[in-house]
């Protein structure tokens, strides 16, 4: 029979390493598209994180943007940029004429000035859904599907 004290030990370091692991896991990589946050510029690559439990976060190398969950007033997901907030971003002519289809989620929420914000994120298709489930949950939002296919597409259905 093997020594319990090698066993445990075995247990115990595999634990650490998984928790290293999860530390260390940044969340999903996204590009920002734009919005109204002045400090970001267009087309930054990040990460957004939805593990903690208070807070959304995007972060880039140099900056965090955190927004609490219970500021969020919209979560929309889809295919295109909505018509509501194409003004708070500018749009370049090569993301025009793009023809491939790129996934879309815009985060709106209220400032601490009470101001309305956005910002809207390019999502790989693949983590989109999780993602999706934890900000409703988190944030007690249901995410607005642009159509059917985003529907299908974030629903996994």
């Amino acid at each position: 029979m093997r020594d319990p004290r090698a066993l445990s030990l075995l247990i115990l370091t595999a634990s650490v390493l998984r928790l290293a692991l999860l530390a260390g896991d940044a969340g999903e990589r996204v590009h920002y598209v734009g919005g109204t946050i002045s400090l970001l510029p267009s087309k930054t690559q990040g990460y957004i994180n939805t593990r903690e439990q208070e807070a959304f976060l995007f972060q880039t190398q140099g900056l965090t943007v955190q927004v609490p969950y219970d500021k969020i007033n919209v979560l929309e997901y889809g295919q295109r940029v909505s018509r509501r907030y194409v003004e708070a971003i500018l749009l370049s002519p090569v993301f025009l004429l793009s023809k491939t289809k790129k996934h879309y989620l815009t985060v709106g929420f209220t400032d601490d000035q009470g101001r309305q914000q956005a910002m809207i994120f390019e999502v790989g298709k693949n983590d989109v859904r999780a993602m999706l489930v934890v900000l409703e949950a988190k944030s007690g939002r249901k995410v607005e599907y642009q159509d059917d296919d985003a529907r299908r597409g974030g629903k996994g259905s």
